[in-house]
This record gives C-alpha cells, structure tokens and sequence, in this order.
C-alpha cells in the first residue's frame, strides 16, 4: 500500500507544468509532526504562507518518515520525487563529502555565530555544491545538540570511553572513536528504540529530536548544550530544483519570501530549544549537566587529530571550507 501512495505522490508532484496555476507542493521530512518540532513547524509555515499568497499554490506535508526514510529524502528532493524537506544535511555527506562540515565538532559553538556563519564565503560554498547536486536553501538552520547516556555523563573523553554512542555524521564517528566509544550509526529517528534495545549506551543529536523523540524516556543523564556547545548541525529547509525551475515568478517570489520568514522564525526559536531541552529532561528525573571549556577543549584537541585532519586530507577542498568557518568569528 505504501509503495502506491509513493508512486502516486511522485507521479503527482508539481504535474502538468501548464496547470501552474493550480499546484500541490509535496514535503517530506523525519520529524513528528503536530508535536511542537520547530522543523516541522517550518515547514507548516511554509505551506501558511505560500496558500495565503494566493499565487497558486499549496503545500502537503508527509511528516515522521511516512513518505520517505530519513536519509532517503535527500535523494528524493534532489530528483524531484518531492518538492521540499527538512533535511539534517550532513546525513548526505556520503555522497557530498564536503557536507561533513556542517556538523564538525566545534565549528559553530554559539546560535549568535550560527547566523554569522550564514552569509560567509564557508556557506556560499556549501551551498553551491547542494545547487549542484539539484536543490536549494529555503531556510537556514543549525540546531545546537548535546550528549545523553543510560550509562554515565558524557563529559570529559574519558566519559566516553567503553560506550556504543551514535553520531550523526562521520565528523563526529571519528572524534569518539578517538576518545575510545564504539559507533552505531543511524538517524535521530532510531536513537530511542536504540538505546532501549540496549544498542547504543547513549547518543548524540539537537535538542530538538532529543525532546520531540522522547529520548529522555530512556536516558540517565543528558549534557546539554550549555555555553560551551560542541555540537552544531546545519539542518535547512531544502526544495528541488527541479521543482522550483517549474514555477512562474510569482510563485517562486512566494516560496522564497515563505523560507525567508520561516527562517526568522527559526533563529528566535533556537535558543529557546536548548532551554526547553533542559527543563523536559530535569521534569523528568534525568540528571543534567554541561560540559566546562577545559573538557570542551579536549574533546576539540581529538577532533582536530581525527576529523579535522582527516576531512582537510581527503575531501576536496577540505582544508578551504574549514579555514573559511574558521575565519567567521
């Protein structure tokens, strides 16, 4: 049955570029939805405001992986078989290894830096690469993150050492695996069924996912972002090029005003995401830490012998992507 609502869904994204005046916008994306995620709630936002624009169009949107599977929609949207998704971008650095930058332990730090890192020549670049491979930004978006564990507080590397963690890219693999952790990949998605089945002894993922995914239900202890945030993700709102290039300029004009205000939207709500983290986890009887700047220096002097060199060594361009976020300060 699920194979014939795809088909059906594909085949009926943006159809029939002469009924332009009458399109239905497909989204997809892994997050819950009507639960309070702000990924899901952008890309509502989205569909609001391109409706009341009044130029055509409207937005259907497929939440919690119920069209595609979390690291299936970035194939999907650069194809075209759906026309938006929020996407954890580094979940395709597989195929675009320059992807890995946007969730390099350390890079970002701060949300206030975050948006700086939004107009530097660093992103323009990534950017571009994700133009090539066949979509575009809607909407920025980089979500701080912190460690949970059913074991102990991840803290120090030593706290890591022994543990099966997840991370969400491969930047982040090689910093704990230099710490001594053991590695079980999967999407944010997983992580509760994981820790639960005693896969993983802990994880690593936004402050987002860890409350709308309930993960605090089988946690112990949760490191939070706090003032010294190693983890930063970059996770936009992407729509198909293809797609795009489909729609008159009105409807383009629509669609990227959308993104815009759903990207204001976002950075008011970023910061309030890792205030929120903490409280639902305190409620719920999970101890809460941080991490001070001493142990969130040795966890970057890892990083720096394993992801970092490894990410300047072998992708193309490595090394320029990395000095170029570095020099946004």
């Amino acid at each position: 049955m699920k194979s014939l609502l795809l088909a059906a869904v594909c085949s009926l994204a943006l159809s029939g570029g002469a009924f332009a005046a009458d399109i239905t916008l497909r989204a997809s994306h892994q997050w819950p939805g009507g639960k309070g995620d702000v990924r899901d709630e952008m890309v509502q936002m989205i569909g609001k405001d391109i409706a009341a624009a009044n130029v055509g169009l409207k937005l259907q949107v497929f939440p919690n992986e119920s069209l595609f599977k979390a690291k299936d929609q970035w194939g999907a949207v650069t194809k075209g078989q759906v026309d938006i998704t929020a996407f954890p971008l580094d979940y395709a650095s597989g195929r675009h290894p320059a992807f890995s930058a946007t969730l390099m332990p350390g890079l970002v730090g701060s949300h206030e830096r975050a948006k700086r890192l939004n107009d530097s020549a660093f992103m323009k670049d990534i950017k571009a690469e994700i133009e090539k491979a066949g979509a575009i930004v809607l909407s920025d978006a980089w979500l701080a993150g912190g460690f949970v564990s059913s074991k102990e507080c991840i803290t120090t590397p030593a706290s890591a050492k022994g543990q099966t963690l997840r991370a969400a890219g491969p930047a982040f693999e090689q910093m704990l695996v230099g710490a001594g952790a053991s590695i079980s990949s999967m999407p944010s998605s997983e992580i509760y069924t994981g820790m639960q089945q005693n896969v993983l002894t802990g994880a690593n993922t936004s402050s987002g996912s860890l409350v709308s995914y309930r993960i605090y239900e089988v946690s112990k202890c949760l490191t939070a972002p706090g003032e010294n945030a190693l983890w930063f993700m970059y996770e936009p709102i992407l729509m198909s090029k293809r797609s795009f290039d489909r729609l008159d300029k009105k409807q383009q004009e629509a669609i990227l005003s959308a993104g815009k205000k759903a990207e204001d939207y976002f950075a008011k709500e970023a910061p309030k995401l890792d205030k929120e983290l903490v409280d639902v986890y305190k409620k719920h009887g999970v101890k809460v830490v941080t991490m001070s700047k001493e142990n969130y220096n040795a966890w970057l002097n890892i990083a720096k012998k394993t992801s970092y060199k490894d990410f300047a060594e072998k992708v193309p361009n490595g090394k320029k992507l990395i000095d170029e976020a570095l020099a946004v300060k």
